[in-house]
């Protein structure tokens, strides 16, 4: 039975796409690694509960499958932003991201650097005024 098990999870992740622009946080790649980890020995892995792994391979299925999608479709394909799906591809990529991040880095240094005494002298002074005049 554990084979079948193990034979319907690589189905599976046969099927799942993997999403490039995503390195590192796609859900495809995710579940790979986890089966690899759960069926280490492969068909002859012993599940130690079945039933909660019919459940698992179950829900993912069902989200593979597009189930809730459809039973629930939505009147437009838009969201409180007005962006479309392409856009939030885009938006939420890896690339994306860590180009987000390094404006912000960028921003944050500007700040330190404008309010950050210029020698260590200075810094000294800025501290004892800091602690001499305690907030009430």
């Amino acid at each position: 039975m554990a084979a079948s098990r193990y034979r319907r999870f690589l189905k599976l992740c046969e099927e799942w796409p993997v999403d490039e622009t995503k390195r590192g946080r796609d859900l495809g790649a995710y579940l790979r690694q986890r089966v690899a980890q759960a069926f280490r020995e492969g068909e002859n892995t012993q599940v130690s509960e079945p039933e909660a792994c019919d459940q698992m391979y179950e829900s993912l299925a069902r989200l593979h499958a597009n189930y809730y999608k459809h039973k629930y479709p939505r009147p437009r394909d838009t969201s409180f932003s007005g962006l479309s799906l392409e856009e939030y591809k885009l938006i939420l990529s890896t690339d994306t991201l860590q180009e987000f991040k390094e404006i912000n880095k960028g921003m944050w240094k500007k700040l330190q650097e404008k309010f950050a005494p210029r020698d260590p002298e200075e810094k000294h002074k800025a501290w004892a005024r800091a602690l001499s005049h305690p907030r009430t």
